[in-house]
């Protein structure tokens, strides 16, 4: 293999400074000393520079570089090894690398730690590289260091956004309905532990239907347990900067098995009587209010009703809404089902809203309707007479993800577009501005 010939670095070069906070304007090409790599680094010219929101906070001014670090502007980069430190030596000059910095990013000339550093794809350009380290990074600490991720567990992403903008995540714990095979492959069956499915378990050792596991019954100190995994979980969005949590208590899985008397036949404190039933969630929810910051929203996904006779109902969903309300909780996200297998749904435009406007009106809590909510018109007379304080959209977004925009525009609403879309824009609406 034959190491390609990289010219040595100038001593000089080209990079872009603040000259003082403010808008782009306050960006001005200067001549700069190159950086040397020091213990553990390697030198990159750089081909392409990603941009985040700390590039943007620090223009502004309000996110001043660590101690230590370039005062140049950008933090992840894509490029050509072209020096090595002697103790950096997996990589070599000539090596296509892209990597997460520091600071000085947004220049000729990059120095980089070199276990931050990663290979390019040979399929990949260096301007899309340029956009990959801190999401590797993120996502490798946050599944493998936080969340102890091993060789050959899988995990699911149920959503994201980029930086600037509002992020959620919702906890769960699946109970006796986890442990399945995928529900686009084939009739729906229980995956055993020999073929990569785990144990399950629930409020008692039944299952969910004659397809599904077996659970085992969970013990005190298995609750104890769990409640803890969600204040872990807590911290760890938390740190992972998430902006709103949900603590998911519907549509069957663990926290609705122990609210309905269907699946909860416990003789323990646990189960029995509504304010035995209704003890998990409070304690999971208590347990999430502690690590969650108060200015932060708390969201509970509840299944207002089981549609069967004898189980979860609105009436009791009103009282636990009530209970949530004086933890903390700020938004009701109302759901139903999922809790019994031979339910039957009435399923129409809008099912579901009557029990968001019942809960909001009697327990005094914000609440989200959801459920074949399609039209913009749909959810603007649901927000505007009061029936609910927020429309949550899902399948119709996965059809449509701009559905927004259509909505804005079919409801004559002028809303904000990032600068570099304009262009595409209706005519008259302003330009998106910063987080700052």
């Amino acid at each position: 293999m034959t190491t390609p010939t990289v010219p040595r670095a100038p001593e000089r070069m080209l990079a872009v400074e603040i000259t003082t906070p403010g808008g782009p304007d306050v960006l001005r090409p200067t001549q700069r000393s190159v950086p040397r790599p020091g213990a553990g680094e390697v030198l990159i010219r750089v081909d392409a520079a990603g941009v985040n929101r700390p590039d943007v906070l620090q223009r502004l001014g309000n996110y001043p570089p660590p101690a230590g670090a370039s005062d140049i502007p950008g933090l992840e980069v894509a490029g050509t090894v072209v020096e090595v430190d002697a103790s950096a030596a997996r990589w070599h000059p000539g090596d296509r690398v892209c990597a997460l910095v520091a600071g000085g990013g947004y220049a000729e000339y990059c120095v980089a730690p070199a276990i931050q550093c990663l290979p390019i794809p040979p399929e990949m350009s260096v301007v899309s590289a340029a956009a990959i380290p801190e999401t590797f990074f993120t996502v490798w600490t946050n599944l493998f260091k936080r969340g102890g991720l091993q060789p050959g567990e899988r995990v699911l992403i149920h959503g994201g956004s980029s930086g600037i903008g509002t992020t959620a995540i919702q906890l769960a714990h699946a109970g006796r309905k986890g442990s399945t095979s995928l529900p686009w492959d084939g009739p729906l069956r229980g995956v055993p532990e020999s073929d990569g499915g785990w144990r399950v378990a629930g409020p008692t050792a039944e299952p969910f239907s004659d397809v599904y596991p077996r659970p085992a019954a969970l013990s005190a100190a298995d609750i104890a347990a769990i409640v803890s995994a969600f204040a872990d979980a807590t911290r760890r969005a938390l740190d992972a900067g998430f902006d709103v949590v949900e603590v998911h208590a519907a549509h069957g899985y663990l926290l609705h098995e122990f609210l309905s008397p269907l699946s909860n036949g416990r003789t323990d404190e646990y189960g029995g009587p509504f304010v035995n039933r209704v003890r998990l969630c409070l304690e999971v929810v208590d347990a999430v209010r502690r690590v969650w910051p108060d200015a932060r929203p708390v969201f509970v996904r509840i299944s207002a009703t089981d549609w069967t006779g004898g189980g979860w109902d609105i009436e009791q969903s009103v009282e636990l809404a009530r209970a949530l309300r004086g933890r903390g909780v700020d938004l009701i996200d109302c759901s139903s089902g999922g809790n019994v297998a031979a339910a039957t749904i009435p399923v129409e435009a809008g099912y579901q809203v009557p029990f968001a406007e019942r809960i909001r009106r009697e327990a005094g809590v914000p609440t989200g309707a959801v459920g074949l909510i399609t039209s913009a018109r749909q959810a603007e007379e649901i927000v505007s007479s009061g029936r609910a304080d927020c429309v949550l959209l899902a399948r119709e977004l996965l059809r449509d993800p701009y559905w927004p925009l259509r909505a804005a525009a079919e409801l004559q609403r002028t809303v904000s577009w990032p600068k570099q879309y304009l262009r595409a824009a209706p005519a008259g609406s302003p330009a998106r501005e910063p987080l700052g």
